[in-house]
């Protein structure tokens, strides 16, 4: 690290709030030795209160960017001075560019997961889908999934702060995508079981299973799953979580955490922020070898 961090180094950050345990900073600081450019990636410890304040050191400080992850994907949206179609419609940020002080907002997650699912061969367009979570994440898997071809997509949240956002999805989604979007409340577990049984893929986009949820999960019961099915659980810290012990007991094919996901976003955010493509291969070994 000393012997590449200068004068001329260019910042980039993550803000979100825990983040201690984020892979971020090891999959692009990695990708940036790697390509030899003279970039740094920390991460930063931010909750909604503290953000105005740091987004606008972005600005003052002359970052390239960030990204920005729970609990700010949707209060960052005032903040910034341009939205990306995609982000507008999804209402959720984790990318943000630095065009000479002009902020920009992007969403890479739905990318990042539609093409973690395309790396291992899988494919839901024309299947049914079954989501937990209507949050920043969430909404842009739901959105992006929607748009790529996916037939139905069935939204669980509790009725909380998120459960406008989840009836705000299955809107845009009914309006201006061929696939169909019901939301349904969580507490109605029966409902829930019913849904995951008749889909192709069951992802939890909630924090769920990691700090400091660690060890929980909202499906306890493994006959809820099908061995033919998809369990895509978008924590990957820690890199085995409840929900995937639940769907391995069930016997079921396909199980997977969020580090596909996390890298494919990355390498998008990557590209926007440094216009070069993220040695992604090379990143994938780096993470998936890492036994922490």
């Amino acid at each position: 690290m000393k012997d590449r961090i200068d004068g001329h180094t260019i910042l980039i950050g993550l803000m979100a709030y825990p983040i201690r345990h984020s892979m971020s900073p090891t999959m692009h600081n990695s990708a940036f030795v790697k390509l030899g450019l003279n970039y740094a990636y920390l991460a930063f410890e931010v909750e909604n209160d503290q953000l105005p304040d740091a987004i606008q050191g972005i600005r003052a400080l002359r970052l390239r960017g960030s990204n920005i992850s729970m609990p700010n994907k949707q209060k960052v949206i005032p903040l910034l001075d341009k939205l990306d179609p995609v982000a507008e419609m999804v209402g959720a940020v984790n990318t943000v560019v630095n065009d000479d002080g002009v902020l920009t907002g992007y969403t890479t997650d739905g990318t990042g997961f539609m093409k973690s699912l395309q790396d291992e061969d899988l494919n839901i367009i024309g299947r049914k889908m079954t989501l937990a979570g209507a949050g920043g994440a969430g909404t842009a898997i739901a959105i992006q999934a929607a748009m790529d071809g996916v037939k139905e997509i069935s939204i669980f949240n509790r009725k909380d702060d998120q459960w406008e956002n989840a009836l705000r999805n299955a809107k845009i989604i009914n309006e201006k995508t061929d696939c169909k979007a019901n939301v349904f409340d969580i507490a109605d577990q029966e409902t829930f079981k019913k849904e995951i049984a008749d889909s192709y893929i069951y992802c939890d986009s909630t924090g769920v299973g990691m700090k400091p949820l660690e060890g929980k999960s909202l499906i306890n019961d493994p006959s809820i799953f099908h061995k033919d099915m998809i369990v895509y659980d978008t924590v990957y810290a820690p890199r085995t979580t409840k929900l995937m012990e639940v769907a391995e007991e069930a016997n079921v094919e396909h199980v997977f955490n969020g580090l596909g996901m996390m890298l494919e976003q990355g390498a998008e955010a990557f590209k926007l922020w440094t216009g070069k493509e993220m040695p992604v291969d090379y990143i994938r070994e780096l993470l998936f070898n890492d036994d922490k």
